[in-house]
């Protein structure tokens, strides 16, 4: 068993473990992002190679290609490698095109204004 000094603690605590893999980077505004980590900064401030954005809507889903994309480290909730040897997603989900998805957003969208407004036009009724 060998004795790992400081510089090799802080590596594996780093991002740096994680350069040339393919992650899932959470970001603040719910947003998941995959692709190939290529560089980082001290502020988590991160580059994608391949990213794609994986949009979730009910059973479906979609990865948007992004290309090329840079991270700002404030934006960044979670960062995680992926496992190339397992399924990605539950048997259940669909994969459908980028417009079909933008239009499952949308009628989501709609749906949850509509039960806002709802229960905006009922607080009158004081139901406590």
């Amino acid at each position: 068993m060998s004795w790992a000094g400081p510089e090799d603690i802080f590596l594996s605590t780093s991002l740096a473990s994680y350069l040339d893999k393919k992650l899932l980077v959470l970001l603040r505004d719910g947003r998941k992002l995959m692709g190939i980590l290529r560089s980082f900064d001290q502020f988590a401030n991160v580059v994608l190679e391949s990213a794609s954005e994986r949009v979730i809507v009910g059973d479906l889903y979609c990865d948007i290609p992004l290309g090329l994309y840079v991270i700002r480290g404030e934006n960044v909730v979670l960062i995680g490698e992926l496992d190339l040897e397992r399924e990605e997603l539950p048997p259940h989900m669909t994969r459908v095109s980028s417009e079909e998805i933008k239009r499952a957003q949308k009628a989501e969208k709609d749906a949850t204004d509509l039960k806002g407004s709802m229960r905006k036009r009922m607080e009158f009724l004081d139901f406590d």
